[in-house]
């Protein structure tokens, strides 16, 4: 997603990292500078509508 942002005219402001919940996650800045957080985490199922479910 980083990668798509800076493709599409973003800057990539904090590459993903590790995050201390588990999970991933990084920042770009949109071309008139908003600031964007990418999160991911792998472990969190997500059903077929797009849906997280936990426990």
């Amino acid at each position: 997603m980083l990668t798509e942002a800076a493709r599409a005219g973003g800057k990539v402001v904090k590459p993903a990292s590790r995050a201390e919940w588990g999970g991933y996650t990084g920042f770009f800045a949109d071309p008139d500078g908003h600031l964007w957080e990418v999160a991911c985490n792998p472990v969190f199922p997500i059903d077929a509508e797009g849906n997280t479910r936990l426990g």
